[in-house]
């Protein structure tokens, strides 16, 4: 495969924070970055060299996108999968679709990685409020209902803590389309990040140990201290099976819980992941890098600590009106996502610390 040089254009699904901060990874190695995205707040276009505003579907402007662009990725992963098999007839579109379609819907997730030798909460397909009395009946309390499209941080769930707040459950989620999810007792919640090229050689960077709050990341730390090294090496593992069993290429993350009996994988993000922020300070390439590496074809960098602790901590809602006092702390790094709006659990930016003691 020919290498996607500097001075091409790599086109972007999606205008979020995530697709800002790859557009400004591509461009200091001399890439032109188009963004495709619905209208509303894109703050990816802020920093492209050009942006298309026009929905997933609509192939007379996917097919002009694409005639402007020589490799396409995309940044979140709800872009349509019928979208990118569209566009991966015109031109290189990496990862592909075949990742959206296990990680779009839950149960094909779960039954890709089990198939992979991977263990995953015990769970149950749910359609009818009867088969999730039948599936609490099996699995017991507390468990999670899910839906198993379109959730993410906390979106799209409910905890039930009993078989009586069952029917309240169902109702809240949309009543269909469900998966029940298993408690699962964890000591910790930990990712993996790996980057994967065209020719299917990887690298991955150091665990990343997350905190959790309300369903959405508050705090990663790296190294993962406190984690049997054998469990995060078995979880490193299973996400180049799933990496290599999708002839994936570009930066892929998994979430895991850790147990006293080895790792449980929670889910995938084909994409990069609010979980490697820190990477841009914290590591010797960041995974936005990375990523417009891998999705070209070029070599892939080393991923290193810059640090002995790295501390990344999301600023959420009206938290990212603490600028002033985190631009006064010299072992901060401060970035702000550009969005208008502070509302409650809104991602509106996030600040790395490099510290010098794990």
């Amino acid at each position: 495969m020919m290498a996607i040089l500097p001075g091409a254009t790599i086109g972007i699904l999606g205008g979020g924070q995530l697709g800002r901060m790859l557009a400004l990874a591509a461009a200091p190695l001399g890439y032109r970055v188009h963004v495709f995205a619905p209208e509303g707040e894109a703050v990816a276009s802020e920093v492209a060299a050009a942006e298309t505003r026009a929905g997933y579907s609509d192939e007379a402007a996917l097919a002009r996108f694409a005639a402007d662009c020589d490799v396409i990725t995309y940044e979140f992963e709800n872009v349509p999968s019928a979208t990118v098999a569209f566009l991966e007839a015109l031109k290189p579109v990496r990862p592909g679709h075949a990742a959206l379609d296990v990680a779009q819907d839950r149960l094909s997730e779960k039954q890709f990685v089990e198939a992979l030798g991977g263990r995953t909460a015990p769970y149950r397909t749910v359609e009818t409020l009867a088969e999730l009395e039948a599936g609490l009946a099996e699995l017991g309390a507390p468990a999670i209902l899910k839906t198993r499209r379109f959730g993410y941080d906390g979106k799209g769930q409910a905890r039930i803590g009993s078989t009586a707040e069952a029917a309240e459950a169902f109702a809240s989620v949309g009543g269909k389309g469900l998966i029940l999810e298993g408690f699962v007792r964890f000591d910790a919640e930990f990712s993996i990040l790996v980057a994967r090229c065209p020719r299917g050689r990887e690298v991955h960077y150091p665990a990343c140990l997350n905190v959790h709050e309300d369903g959405i990341l508050s705090r990663t730390t790296i190294p993962a201290e406190g984690i049997d090294p054998g469990h995060l090496d078995a979880a490193t593992a299973l996400v180049v099976r799933i990496a290599d069993a999708l002839d994936y290429v570009g930066v892929l993350a998994c979430e895991f819980f850790a147990t006293e009996n080895g790792p449980v994988f929670n889910e995938m993000a084909p994409r990069v992941h609010n979980s490697g922020h820190w990477t841009i300070e914290g590591a010797e390439t960041s995974q936005f890098e990375q990523h417009v590496r891998a999705i070209c074809g070029l070599p892939l960098g080393p991923v290193g600590l810059t640090a002995p602790l790295v501390e990344m901590r999301n600023l959420l809602g009206d938290s990212s009106a603490e600028w002033g006092r985190i631009l006064a702390d010299p072992t901060a790094h401060l970035h702000l996502y550009g969005k208008r709006d502070a509302v409650p659990g809104r991602k509106m930016g996030h600040v790395t610390r490099l510290l010098p003691q794990p």
